[in-house]
């Protein structure tokens, strides 16, 4: 089961499985795979609606490393559909030069390094000289476990979550005007070679 489903079936055995569904473990198990897949198509076209935009800064950030010969990569634990739609968010051009890791690429979910470590591996960079933009103390955990360096920017959902060890903690990255993190800030926090 993947990641997220994990997530739906543990809330509800928590809290009960709703009224009408299945009793038997591998139809429940059935029936969550269908309403995950659900949400992610509800997710993808509300992106391509535009009901859905990229957080302050990404798109600045994501232009500035670029324009910096800076790699850039998305690991996430979602699936590849959501993630790439995400990604597309930032444009043809940006979007073409972003690797995506996503799903079930790895055998263990975020707070394990596992993906972040084989972006680096993939992508011929050492976790060292890689940095992390995270929301999340679980992605925040999963960073710092592979070695690497962590920003975190706080959202609505994880902003009471506990962030400690982070090399550096936002409330967003910040458009241009109010750049909170940027290229030169983050490789400030890198160690040195």
């Amino acid at each position: 089961i993947l990641k997220k489903q994990e997530r739906m079936t543990a809330y509800f055995h928590q809290v009960g499985w709703p009224q009408g569904w299945p009793t038997d473990a591998e139809e429940r198990a059935k029936k969550v795979k269908e309403i995950h897949l659900l949400k992610t198509d509800i997710f993808s076209e509300m992106i391509t609606k535009g009901e859905l935009q990229l957080r302050p800064g990404v798109e600045r950030l994501v232009s500035e490393a670029i324009s910096n010969g800076v790699k850039v990569a998305c690991c996430s634990t979602s699936n590849e559909k959501s993630v790439s739609a995400v990604v597309d968010l930032l444009g043809e051009d940006k979007a073409k030069e972003f690797s995506i890791f996503a799903g079930d690429i790895v055998p263990k979910k975020k707070p394990d390094p596992a993906v972040y470590l084989l972006a680096s591996k993939e992508l011929g960079i050492d976790p060292s000289r890689c940095a992390v933009i995270e929301d999340s103390h679980i992605g925040k955990c999963a960073g710092k476990s592979a070695g690497m360096t962590v920003v975190v920017t706080k959202s609505g959902y994880t902003g009471n979550e506990n962030f400690s060890g982070a090399d550096a903690i936002v409330d967003e990255l910040g458009d241009y005007g109010n750049e909170q993190v940027t290229m030169e800030s983050i490789s400030t926090l890198m160690p040195m070679d």
